[in-house]
């Protein structure tokens, strides 16, 4: 999915699996709004965002040194603390079981809480 495409679809109510994550260059300082992907989880609590291209992603080294987003999902708010980076396995057993064989395949995951 293209940015702009992704940008315009992502974080609405009836697109369930896209979201927006708000957060804060981590040197720059600069707030940036990226489309992400939220895997459903089997807890209420969290959200659950898969890497597939590593802990090296932009975005989620922002997270991490921010401790914490906004995510715009189901046409909503949301703030996310306490993130954390997961292997594919403990990823996988906090997705709901259909979508486990996707998430196992990513080398990680960023877990964090609902707040």
């Amino acid at each position: 999915m293209s940015a702009p495409f992704a940008m315009a679809l992502a974080g609405r109510r009836w697109m369930p699996l896209w979201g927006i994550i708000h957060h804060r260059g981590r040197r720059s300082g600069t707030y940036y709004a990226t489309p992400i992907a939220l895997v459903p989880t089997v807890a209420d609590d969290v959200f659950l965002i898969g890497l597939p291209w590593g802990t090296g992603t932009n975005w989620a080294r922002n997270v991490l040194a921010e401790d914490g987003a906004v995510l715009q999902w189901k046409g909503t708010l949301h703030r996310a603390t306490a993130p954390r980076i997961v292997g594919a396995e403990e990823a996988a057993a906090l997705a709901e079981p259909r979508y486990r064989p996707v998430i196992a395949r990513f080398p990680a995951a960023i877990v964090l809480r609902r707040g």
